[in-house]
């Protein structure tokens, strides 16, 4: 660990070490679970279908070595942004290889947004997706960097053309954690008060997955093949439980503008857009 660099502009280029993810049809209908769908074609071996959003999942490992190459806390990580694009149909099982850069390091005063960009190939080589996170560390800004740029993907001043509400059950975080990402914050009482929780969170990527299936529900008839990416940035906190309403619209050329909110009103994903054919 030693090498590791430290936060600032010049992390931007740190290739991260490359990470296999060999899976199955079983993962693949655990992840549907994780998220919420009940649809037959996700949940059921016999066709199965494989919902866009799991994506994330391959790559989740090479986002998490990301602290073998900089210098960063893990206590003081948050998921900030996330994106992908599929450039083929992701294959209900197999061997995939991710490979990722360090791209950007931006000062946010009271705390560092690191982007990632990582590629997924399968064994013959070829790219299925690839993927964008943001990494925002609390309290690691100050280092005189670049902000970096603005979010897009404002909301139009209108009421949606579509709307669509999720009931999140009690053990959503519990089960959508068994596609890899075990924080305990997401399953343990007293880890998530020392975090500043009164109980457990649902991860951002579970969320992020309930409104992805909003979108490929009512733009795409359900037909993974037609949903191309999606891009979000996480605004807020979903506890298992929550309803989680995803309102979108239309903006033309088959780009749909997205942002969700819990039964509150809480504003848990903004500044999404997800592109379909």
């Amino acid at each position: 660990m030693a090498d590791r660099k430290s936060l600032g502009p010049d992390v931007a280029g740190t290739p991260l070490p490359a990470t296999s993810f060999e899976y199955n049809d079983r993962d693949v209908m655990l992840y549907a679970l994780g998220i919420g769908a009940s649809e037959l074609p996700f949940i059921y071996e016999r066709n199965l279908k494989v919902i866009p959003t799991f994506a994330v999942i391959p790559a989740f490992p090479a986002l998490m070595g990301m602290s073998s190459a900089v210098e960063v806390n893990p206590v003081m990580i948050l998921h900030g942004e996330q994106s992908f694009t599929i450039k083929k149909t992701i294959p209900v099982k197999g061997k995939l290889t991710t490979s990722g850069t360090v791209t950007g390091c931006y000062d946010k005063g009271k705390g560092a947004l690191i982007t990632i960009d990582t590629e997924t190939k399968d064994e013959g080589g070829e790219v299925v997706f690839t993927n964008v996170s943001g990494v925002f560390v609390r309290g690691a800004g100050g280092f005189g960097g670049e902000r970096g740029p603005e979010a897009g993907n404002v909301a139009p001043d209108r009421a949606p053309d579509k709307t669509v509400e999720m009931q999140t059950g009690p053990l959503q975080a519990a089960i959508y954690r068994l596609s890899g990402d075990r924080n305990p914050l997401h399953i343990d009482p007293d880890f998530a008060k020392m975090a500043g929780y009164d109980r457990p969170i649902l991860h951002g990527l579970c969320t992020f997955g309930h409104v992805g299936r909003a979108v490929l529900a009512s733009y795409c008839d359900n037909d993974p093949d037609r949903f191309v990416g999606m891009s979000v940035r996480f605004s807020g906190v979903v506890y298992p439980g929550d309803k989680i309403t995803t309102d979108m619209w239309d903006a033309g050329g088959g780009k749909i503008i997205v942002q969700a909110k819990t039964q509150e009103g809480r504003a848990v994903i903004s500044n999404a857009a997800v592109q379909v054919k």
